[in-house]
């Protein structure tokens, strides 16, 4: 048996392995993404907190851009200008008798003479208010806006073009642009951070997060063509890793006439592979997962810190409406007591909503709205109530996820084995439930 480093016995099964297991870390790769698509909430823009975030909404931009070929109004646009050209290639061919032969064909194709493009930050509108994206380093994917062939007589030839020809030009060239323009429906995926201009969060490039997606496509065609690229990768890696190895290991089997053997081996071996990096990657998601919860409740208290932090300038409209003093200081002292909430399933306090009770104070004595600090602060505390809605909702939305990746199959055998317990969902008190009576009497 021939052993030697050119011999297929030893670089063929290496290769196929190892191309296989290329196309199973790109197949892993697009399955995670697919499961952050389908498992991230959908978030409005006024409860977008620091972290991986997911929102939907159309573009506004306060300074529009104007695309280059199309001349649409829009935040992003990128184009290009594309030559074809043909020639006639001479070659001489060797048959498998030794015979040489010399012959003519014809070679053609498109060759970029010209591209370009440009981005700038926009606003992200939903039913509930805006957030500003920052596009740099995303993934963009925006719709074709233009697309156009021409010869050198159209005027658009040179007044989009340049000036040289490609060698071998046949004058005909291809002008295409794809831009995402203003009022166009996005669905946005990326890290979340506090502006650095006003306190607000933004949606921006980081590098530690795992996409970041800016789409004009639904989320359920992003989340089928990450599916699409995770069997085709999956499939190309078996095909691979079984021909790789079964070529490479066939000479062992040859005496036998059992050939087919070490494509089997091949096959199976990617298989084990394949196996042991899902549990792999299942494992990790629901780690990301359950930190994804955790996180999701620490939002609830940062807002709750966020209302408590409203208390002077609440205490600063008391003293100077002394005559409804009482009722307002009931409200002050519950709010001190909820400097944290206690997360679900846990024996501990838990919050109040305030809105209500600041409502049912302004209708029920005129006075109030007439005092302008007193209508900052209910508006200041009618936002705050929102977000904790909004942060409450998110929440339950990432726990149900959780507990219901934890019990399909088969996902819940890699939960049992790493022992994730299921996460109580945030629920009304029944003090939320009561309706609002407030009473300023002496």
């Amino acid at each position: 048996m021939n052993l030697d480093p050119s011999s297929p016995v030893v670089w063929l099964p290496l290769a196929g392995a190892l191309l296989g297991l290329a196309c199973l870390w790109g197949a892993l790769r697009s399955a995670r993404r697919r499961r952050l698509v389908d498992g991230l909430p959908t978030s409005k823009t006024t409860g977008v907190f620091i972290g991986l975030v997911e929102v939907k909404g159309t573009v506004e931009a306060e300074r529009p851009l104007t695309s280059h070929l199309a001349g649409v109004r829009c935040v992003h646009f990128a184009w290009s200008v594309e030559e074809r050209w043909s020639r006639l290639v001479t070659e001489t061919v060797t048959d498998n008798k030794g015979n040489s032969r010399t012959q003519v064909r014809q070679e053609s194709g498109w060759t970029t003479v010209a591209s370009g493009g440009e981005q700038t930050p926009f606003y992200l509108r939903d039913d509930c208010g805006v957030v500003q994206v920052r596009p740099e380093g995303a993934q963009i994917e925006a719709p074709a806006v233009f697309d156009e062939t021409c010869g050198r007589g159209s005027a658009l030839y040179y007044a989009k073009g340049p000036a040289h020809a490609v060698a071998d030009s046949d004058h005909q060239r291809r002008f295409t642009e794809s831009a995402l323009g203003v009022d166009t429906a996005v669905y946005v995926m990326g890290q979340a951070r506090e502006r650095a201009d006003l306190v607000a969060a933004e949606i921006a490039r980081d590098a530690e997060a795992p996409l970041f997606l800016i789409s004009h496509r639904h989320e359920h065609q992003i989340s089928g063509g990450f599916a699409v690229s995770f069997w085709l990768l999956l499939s190309l890696g078996l095909i691979v890793c079984s021909v790789g190895v079964g070529f490479g290991l066939s000479p062992f089997w040859r005496t036998s006439g059992q050939t087919w053997i070490p494509f089997a081996l091949g096959a199976a071996g990617y298989g084990v592979m394949t196996l042991a990096a899902w549990v792999w990657s299942v494992f990790n998601s629901l780690v990301d997962l359950r930190n994804r919860v955790d996180r999701a409740w620490s939002h609830v208290d940062v807002q709750l810190k966020r209302r408590f932090d409203l208390l002077p300038r609440l205490e600063a409209v008391v003293k100077g409406l002394s005559a409804h003093e009482r009722s307002l200081q009931e409200g002050v002292a519950a709010l001190r007591a909820e400097r944290a909430a206690t997360p679900p399933g846990v024996a501990g306090p838990d919050f109040h909503a305030l809105g209500g009770r600041m409502m049912a104070l302004a209708e029920a004595y005129p006075e109030l709205k007439a005092n302008g600090a007193y209508l900052a602060l209910q508006r200041e505390l009618i936002d705050t109530e929102q977000r904790i809605a909004l942060a409450r909702g998110y929440f339950n939305e990432i726990a149900t996820h959780h507990n219901t990746k934890r019990e399909v199959i088969p996902e819940r055998f890699v939960a049992a084995l790493g022992r994730f317990p299921p996460r109580a969902l945030s629920a009304a008190g029944d003090f939320e439930r009561a309706p609002v009576t407030v009473s300023l009497a002496g």
